[in-house]
């Protein structure tokens, strides 16, 4: 399985490439279901795996000019604050409680990625420093917490509290995650350590594969590939809550995803839209 592992990280590398984040959220899942690991091993690699991609995906951002590093250090120093807790606190609680929480993450970022980006005001918000350090100590928790990059959640809060320009705030983001996955890896390396060979291999597959994915976003409409990718990942909580809670919540969740994709699919087509005010731009 650690072949199939390997491979599929790839691919899992391969869409952090080409959307620019949202990919890593499927790491967790990758590790505990195809190559076996517990929850908290899982999710321990998986920041491993999502700070090294994050750092790789940062070093060209910045050649680009694309990162302010005041606001990013301002907003990850608080995030790591709260991802070494999470990750700290992560020992404390039942694996499956984790996987259901990443479920409930990953239901967040599929409707963020659906939704769509939003363009940014240009204008920094009063009191934003405080709202900013709130939100980077509850998104590095999160990040902590769960194994989740939370890129879904950084971007809008870099261009709408801070006012910085799409652009700027998907490269600084990665310096966030980058220094909130780091800091989670430290709280949970603090009740164990990991299978760092497996996780060598992992996180190798999927920067080879962030980096190929980022060659081919002129090839591919991303925005169709994001809608996609939002869908499938509605998929696969539905597989984490059949596994982690009963196959009839799972089996619910998947019908519901379903329905949804039907709904969305007609909005799209200009049929019928009851998901008309959900998402404005179908």
């Amino acid at each position: 399985m650690i072949a199939l592992t390997v491979v599929l990280a790839v691919a899992v590398g391969l869409s952090l490439g080409l959307l620019g984040g949202g990919g890593s959220i499927l790491m967790v899942p990758l590790l505990a279901y195809v190559a076996g690991l517990d929850a908290a091993h899982a999710i321990a690699t998986s920041l491993l795996v999502v700070g090294v991609t994050s750092v790789v995906g940062a070093v060209s951002h910045a050649r680009a000019g694309h990162v302010r590093w005041r606001t990013g250090l301002e907003f990850g120093t608080a995030g790591m604050l709260g991802a070494y807790a999470g990750g700290w606190a992560s020992q404390f609680l039942p694996g499956s409680l984790l996987l259901v929480g990443l479920a409930a993450v990953m239901i967040t970022a599929a409707i963020a990625m659906l939704r769509g980006r939003r363009a940014p005001t240009g204008a920094e918000r009063p009191g934003r420093h405080v709202a900013l350090l709130a939100q980077g100590l509850a998104v590095g928790a999160v990040t902590g917490l769960v194994g989740a990059g939370g890129g879904f959640l950084v971007v809008p809060a870099l261009a709408l509290l801070a006012g910085l320009p799409m652009g700027a705030a998907i490269g600084t983001s990665l310096v966030v995650i980058a220094m909130n996955s780091f800091a989670g890896l430290a709280g949970h390396l603090t009740a164990g350590a990991i299978d760092w060979r497996l996780a060598a291999m992992v996180t190798a597959a999927a920067v080879a594969g962030a980096l190929a994915g980022s060659r081919l976003t002129a090839l591919i409409s991303v925005d169709a590939l994001r809608v996609g990718f939002g869908w499938f990942i509605l998929g696969m909580a539905s597989v984490i809550l059949a596994e982690e809670i009963h196959p009839a919540v799972g089996a619910l969740a998947a019908t519901l995803t379903a329905v949804g994709g039907l709904m969305y699919a007609s909005c799209r087509a200009g049929y019928f839209c009851p998901l008309r005010a959900l998402y404005p731009r179908g």
